[in-house]
């Protein structure tokens, strides 16, 4: 789910890992000896995410004698680039996960494949449909939700609940969460959240509490510079005040847990997404808890259940069926919903949702009990975003970061990204 900067979470090692186990690869669709289909299959995620995923697709394989899947993974930022240049060269893999920013890029660049060519080995309708219009561009499904997740506030247990700060609650405010992560700064001697100024994740969620949206349903920007102006200096007056992470400390975020505040111990909370938040359990130390984003100052609330991410196959591949076979697999098998749990976000399949809710546990659970805690409060999504938004996550981190250095006023650094944004959402 990937946007914000922290959203994907893998050591760098698996990044190496991802381009060594790439290189070595044919194209989409190649045949192993003793005739095997040979199938490539790529996603981003933490570790945890890895394992389970090859556990199911070796059960995948199992009932599929015929079909051999070679998996590879990274962290977000990494799996993003690696993925761009793939699609450039003609080499994208035959099974990939995509962001809800990727599909409008890919399928209007004719690397992703019209699924409904492939309907009879792709089943779809125990998807809700609302969810799975957000796979298709101009009428046509080109890729299918494989999760659902939100946005969270993922905090530091332990450290919260011994400074004595209230816990977060539902339908609190911008301006009330602003006020706990002071309290928490003066209680524990650190900022209290990463400085959310950077990400444009939580800058949609502040602006549909404001009853407005990053884009029109035509793709233009949704909102104006005096928007994003208010933004940043909210978030900037947070940083100077020592309440949010250090600019220095937010310019090391690179798509892992590890390298967020919140991981390396110099704050108490970072806003990410529900089950990518599993990769914190590792590395605090006090364990974490989720609470829901805050809300516009009318109680409006701009956090929505999202596709967590999506299943796609390349429009090239030599074996549009098998490919289908095991995206089907891996949304509506029960075993391959029990091993996978909710590490891509809850269940799009809603037989399967409710069969295995009694199942989860551990942190799945905690992520199913959040889901839950929200339903029936939240507004619908928005459309997927214009494919020039992928690069805009980068352009709106990057004017932020002239903010946080002190280098531009919130004004300059808003209107300077109102002028790119125009420009690559034109291009």
């Amino acid at each position: 789910m990937p946007g914000h900067r922290t959203k994907g979470f893998c050591a760098s090692a698996a990044a190496l890992a991802l381009c060594a186990v790439l290189a070595g690869c044919g194209g989409s669709g190649d045949t192993a000896a003793g005739g095997k289909v040979v199938l490539r299959y790529t996603w981003w995620g933490n570790p945890d995410r890895a394992a389970r995923t090859e556990q199911a697709v070796a059960l995948f394989e199992k009932q599929h004698p015929g079909v051999r899947v070679q998996t590879s993974f990274s962290g977000y930022d990494a799996y993003k680039q690696k993925l761009a240049i793939q699609a450039t060269g003609g080499d994208a893999p035959d099974v990939m996960q995509l962001d809800y920013r990727q599909i409008d890029q890919y399928a209007s660049g004719d690397v992703l494949l019209d699924l409904g060519k492939v309907k009879s080995a792709l089943r779809t309708s125990e998807i809700d449909a609302g969810l799975l219009a957000t796979g298709r561009v101009d009428g046509t499904l080109y890729a299918v939700p494989q999760g659902r997740g939100t946005e969270t506030l993922v905090y530091d247990v332990a450290t919260w609940k011994a400074s004595g700060v209230p816990l977060p609650k539902q339908g609190w405010t911008w301006s009330e969460w602003a006020d706990a992560m002071r309290a928490l700064a003066k209680k524990t001697g650190k900022p209290g959240a990463t400085d959310p100024g950077q990400s444009e994740d939580a800058f949609e969620v502040w602006l549909r509490g404001q009853g407005k949206s990053l884009y029109t349903k035509d793709g233009s920007l949704g909102f104006t510079a005096s928007d994003l102006t208010r933004w940043w200096t909210f978030a900037d007056r947070l940083r100077r005040e020592g309440t949010v992470s250090r600019a220095e400390q937010t310019t090391q975020l690179d798509g892992t847990v590890e390298n967020t505040p919140l991981g390396r111990g110099t704050a108490s909370s970072d806003f990410n997404w529900d089950a990518p938040a599993s990769g914190y359990l590792a590395i605090v130390k006090g364990g974490v808890a989720l609470a829901p984003m805050p809300s516009g100052t009318d109680g409006t609330p701009g956090q929505y259940y999202k596709p967590s991410m999506f299943l796609g196959v390349a429009a090239d591949t030599s074996h549009p069926k098998e490919s289908a076979e095991l995206v089907d697999f891996l949304l509506n098998d029960h075993r391959a919903a029990k091993i996978l749990g909710a590490t891509r976000g809850i269940p799009v399949n809603e037989t399967i949702r409710e069969q295995t809710a009694s199942q989860l546990k551990d942190f799945d659970k905690t992520v199913a009990d959040y889901q839950a805690s929200l339903e029936g409060t939240l507004k619908d999504p928005p459309q997927a975003p214009p494919s020039g938004d992928n690069a805009l996550q980068t352009t709106f981190a990057r004017d932020y970061d002239q903010v946080s250095y002190e280098r531009m006023s919130p004004r300059e650094a808003a209107e300077n990204y109102i002028t790119e944004a125009k420009a690559e959402l034109r291009s």
